[in-house]
């Protein structure tokens, strides 16, 4: 929703983020707590998560900086913490208006206090498969900063974000091999925007490297209002339950409740986009 102008109504936010709660995904990124002048469509998320129903799906709040930090952590029902990392500097600057040496230095602090409040951080490793920027990029640049993040910062969460759609399935399983086979005790996923002609080559990519955590999007809404002026939308949650069902894997999620999901979805965005 975040890169959508025309606010949505905060109770059919509500509405359709419950039916997704009944479907039994793992996690679900229901809101941010970011400036408002950044991400106006998300100036509700306290509004929002006190309606929310209860679930055994664990809820994950998007960051940017200490103030976020402790208004997420000060409702016991967020569970997840995400803070978007980029490798390259102009687009950490350009999301978090922060550099990625003092960025470290945020996420040092704040790590230790999220861990205190025994919740977690998800930290979404931006710009993962290259960027329109020029700055520098390589596997080794994605491995060496994701070791450093882990081992320094105590980062046992990483999602390798395609953050405008860059990725090859090539390049994709040679990044995701490279950072899951060094930190084998971490929990590697990947955060893919894609055009949906890609979505399940890329979805077979990762999974052949041995890819078991997929951020989604319903109908494939969305993207980063921040890294280019055309979204390249999210990989779309109906792609992704379809190959695995095609594949004969099980994903615990009930079929009933994801097609409620859809004209939930379908009703909302169809009119606010």
């Amino acid at each position: 929703m975040q890169g959508i102008q025309k606010f949505i109504p905060t109770d059919l936010k509500v509405a359709y983020l419950n039916t997704l709660l009944s479907c039994g995904f793992d996690r679900l990124d229901f809101g941010s707590f970011v400036s408002p002048k950044a991400i106006p469509q998300l100036v509700d998320t306290s509004e929002v998560v006190g309606q929310l129903i209860d679930s055994d799906t664990q809820l994950l709040a998007i960051i940017a900086n200490e103030k976020g930090m402790d208004q997420a952590l000060s409702f016991e029902r967020i569970s997840l913490l995400g803070f978007p990392f980029s490798i390259s500097e102009q687009f950490q600057l350009r999301n978090t208006n922060s550099s990625i040496q003092a960025s470290k230095v945020r996420l040092k602090r704040m790590v230790t206090e999220i861990h205190s409040a025994k919740r977690e951080l998800m930290l979404y490793l931006s710009m993962g498969f290259g960027n329109p920027y020029g700055d520098p990029w390589s596997v080794q640049l994605i491995l060496d900063y994701a070791r450093e993040l882990h081992e320094e910062l105590g980062v046992s969460h990483i999602a390798i974000s395609d953050t405008i759609g860059a990725a090859t399935p090539e390049v994709l399983k040679e990044v995701f091999e490279a950072v899951s086979m060094n930190l084998p005790t971490i929990e590697i996923g990947v955060h893919l925007h894609t055009l949906p002609n890609n979505a399940s080559k890329l979805i077979q990519s990762a999974m052949s490297a041995g890819c078991q955590h997929f951020d989604s999007a319903m109908m494939g809404i969305g993207g980063c209002p921040m890294a280019t002026d055309v979204l390249t939308g999210n990989l779309a949650t109906e792609t992704l339950i379809d190959y695995c069902v095609k594949h004969q894997i099980n994903t615990g999620i009930n079929m009933e409740a994801i097609s409620n999901a859809q004209e939930k979805a379908a009703s909302i965005f169809n009119f606010y986009h």
